[in-house]
């Protein structure tokens, strides 16, 4: 089965939690604080592998998600860091962000890595809250939690060449004579239902060609198979326009060959501009001359032509040897231009205050998200230390302006105190 565009949800693994722990050992019943660090969740990171052809692997499992961080321990012992998270995608994969459509990562070259989620950071150990006049911290911070994203991969084919045309006409074919590919063959239409791939060595110059499932009118528009696999031939360095010219399923040559090209201006006037060599195939029927002879009057001096017969291999080294000459001209295959789309953390931590229907100040934003981490309602330690934080930040100063009085309720991170001046 192939498979060239799913929706995963990814989720980076949560921070552990820091502890709350004291030092105890023989004749010491409450030494200092050693309440460790929790470790690092893991990150979902992206990697090319030129042995993964399709993305088949996604189709039916498409939730993933990272290793959680372990909580520290006692006696200042930092918990294990969560193990990243690697998933493996074939050349020419671009990762998209399902929400926004921007793009994230076009995975281009076999062992690219792209990091698309950090994981959440560790929480503090009380060891960490010590202070001056805060000896014996009893809290400690939570670690960060993190939320699942949703993303598009969507598989377009790196390749040299590209072999378009009508169904039908000896694109496979000709394929499995110019490579080693093997793909299906048989005289019906839409025989290739997915893209093959294939390295062609002429003498030494090697190039990939693909081919991809033939055309009819309105392709662009999504007849036939539609624009399915056109996103396949986006990035080839040029395109063999494969025509039937025996005209054996009853349609003209030269009519077939305008239609293709209409399509493909209608999907992307960039890709009608393609460097492309028509392959004249089935040369050998009987009365092919004279119909090459009125192709070749039609068609002009616009695009070179080549005769060929694939099923028997007649004349491919010609059309090999002009490829190549083509290829040698055109500049290699360049990864998409965009601008970058990033699931970044905040470095700024900021806050918001609003006032909710039922009076009460409902403080929210980054600053809040760290803070709400350290809050244990039942530990004076923590209370104090949270009050710190709002006071030195201008919080407290901000809420009176406000029209905070004694008694109002705070809302902080889903926790409720009163204000108190």
């Amino acid at each position: 089965m192939f498979i060239d565009r799913v929706i995963l949800q990814i989720k980076a693994g949560n921070g552990g939690d820091g502890i709350t722990s004291f030092l105890h050992f023989k004749g010491v019943v409450n030494g200092g604080p050693d309440g460790g660090d929790g470790g690092r969740g893991g990150n979902v990171v992206f990697m090319g592998d030129r042995h993964v052809n399709n993305l088949a692997e996604y189709y039916y499992k498409n939730k993933f998600a990272a290793e959680n961080g372990e909580r520290g321990g006692p006696k200042n012992c930092f918990g294990k860091d969560g193990q990243d998270l690697v998933l493996k995608v074939p050349l020419g994969t671009i990762i998209k962000d399902a929400e926004s459509g921007g793009v994230i990562a076009d995975i281009f070259e076999d062992g690219q890595k792209k990091i698309v989620l950090t994981g959440g950071d560790g929480g503090k150990g009380n060891a960490r809250f010590v202070t001056s006049r805060r000896h014996a911290p009893h809290f400690s911070q939570t670690g960060e939690k993190t939320e699942p994203h949703k993303v598009i991969l969507e598989l377009k084919t790196i390749a040299d060449v590209g072999l378009v045309g009508f169904p039908n006409v000896g694109k496979s074919t000709l394929l499995s004579k110019i490579t080693k590919a093997r793909p299906k063959i048989a005289n019906y239409h839409f025989t290739t239902l997915s893209p093959n791939l294939g390295v062609c060595d002429y003498y030494g110059t090697q190039f990939v060609v693909a081919d991809i499932p033939g055309l009819i009118e309105g392709a662009a528009d999504g007849a036939g198979l539609g624009i399915e696999f056109l996103r396949h031939i986006e990035r080839t360095r040029m395109l063999v326009h494969v025509v039937d010219i025996s005209e054996s399923e009853g349609r003209d040559a030269y009519e077939d060959f305008i239609k293709i090209n209409a399509e493909l201006k209608n999907y992307s006037p960039l890709l009608a501009k393609r460097k492309q060599i028509v392959a004249l195939n089935k040369c050998d029927c009987y009365g092919a001359e004279e119909k090459i002879a009125a192709f070749k009057e039609k068609i002009g001096k616009k695009y070179k032509t080549v005769e060929i017969s694939a099923i028997d291999g007649g004349n491919v080294n010609a059309l090999l040897k002009a490829v190549c000459a083509a290829l040698e001209k055109l500049p290699p295959v360049q990864p998409e231009k965009f601008e970058p789309f990033e699931y970044v953390k905040p470095e700024k931590l900021d806050y918001e205050i609003y006032r909710d229907d039922d009076g009460a100040f409902v403080i929210t934003g980054t600053l809040v998200d760290v803070l709400a981490r350290n809050v244990v309602l039942t530990d004076t330690h923590s209370m104090s230390y949270m009050h710190k934080v709002l006071k030195d930040r201008g919080i407290f100063k901000k809420l009176k302006a406000m029209g905070a009085e004694n008694g109002t309720t705070i809302v902080l991170g889903g926790t409720e105190f009163e204000y108190m001046e």
